[in-house]
């Protein structure tokens, strides 16, 4: 078990006092048997009155509404819990999902529903190709072809961080060779559904350990991070993050699942006001670990 706290702060700057219209925030997980939230507080200014609901993935959604207006907007998220997985894990699947190809049981197609779908178009089957070329025989080892594609795409594409909202489309990440975390979740997502796996975007954090020390060793700490998740027979949802080849890692803290990418966006909202005074938006994320020095226990 990892002891984590997470501190994530936006800030919006305006020329002149502006109106906010409502913002939906997902920035709060919920508890499972792999995380557990120990303290979470979320503090706006300016004052607004907030309230909580369950999106349709079930995630905690808190949505801010504004009486006063200003030329600065500070939403600060802080979390404290705890997540427990295995540093190395081990995925126990169905007999029958143990080599791909495999189908899933219509009980699970039925409930999978639009997890199966390609979102994005490839007229010419590009991300279809892509994903083929990883496939070695008429059959193959369903975890080996994971990791296969997860680490193909950390080793084959350049990491670029990117502060402009949206997301790449496959094609465009494959034709450019290069992406941010969410562009490389989505293509890996596509890449998947498109051989037949059910698959779903994940956004959080990454607490990268190497970080304490002042050194970065994993790429996407420090900022919102994204990686997906694959639905295995027996295993259930497994997480993959192709930005860093890791699995099922403990170093990845998640906040909310959802079919694609732009449903699961941190902080989302209006303002009403003059063009061009937006002047900018400044965005702070750090991830420690608590130790029992910092006054928490592990």
């Amino acid at each position: 078990m990892k002891r984590l706290s997470v501190r994530h702060r936006t800030v919006y700057s305006y020329a002149a006092p502006v109106a906010f219209g409502d913002h939906r925030m997902t920035l709060r997980p919920r508890d499972s048997h792999d995380l557990r939230l120990v303290d979470a507080t979320l503090a706006i200014s300016p004052s607004a009155e907030i309230r909580w609901v369950h999106d349709v993935f079930g995630n905690s959604i808190a949505i801010a509404r504004f009486a006063a207006t200003a030329n600065e907007l500070t939403i600060e998220s802080r979390l404290e819990l705890e997540r427990y997985a295995l540093d190395r894990p081990v995925f126990d699947l169905d007999p029958g999902a143990a080599r791909y190809p495999f189908i899933y049981s219509p009980e699970e197609r039925a409930d999978l529903g639009r997890l199966l779908e390609l979102h994005h178009p490839d007229p010419k089957g590009r991300v279809t190709e892509w994903a083929k070329a990883f496939v070695h025989g008429e059959t193959t080892d369903t975890l080996a072809l994971l990791s296969d594609i997860n680490l193909g795409i950390k080793r084959s594409f350049r990491y670029e961080a990117r502060d402009a909202e949206g997301t790449q489309t496959p094609l465009e990440t494959i034709e450019r060779g290069a992406g941010s975390c969410r562009d490389f979740a989505l293509l890996m997502i596509e890449a998947l559904r498109s051989l037949g796996f059910a698959a779903r975007f994940v956004s959080g954090y990454l607490y990268d350990p190497a970080s304490d020390a002042r050194a970065g060793g994993l790429t996407g700490g420090g900022a919102t991070h994204a990686w997906l998740d694959v639905y295995l027979p027996g295993a259930g949802w497994v997480e993959y993050d192709p930005t860093n080849g890791l699995v099922g890692s403990a170093n990845l803290i998640r906040i909310a699942v959802a079919r694609d990418a732009s449903q699961a966006v941190p902080i989302a909202g209006s303002f009403t006001g003059r063009p061009g005074e937006m002047l900018g938006m400044r965005v702070e994320v750090e991830v420690r670990e608590v130790r029992t020095s910092d006054g928490g226990g592990t």
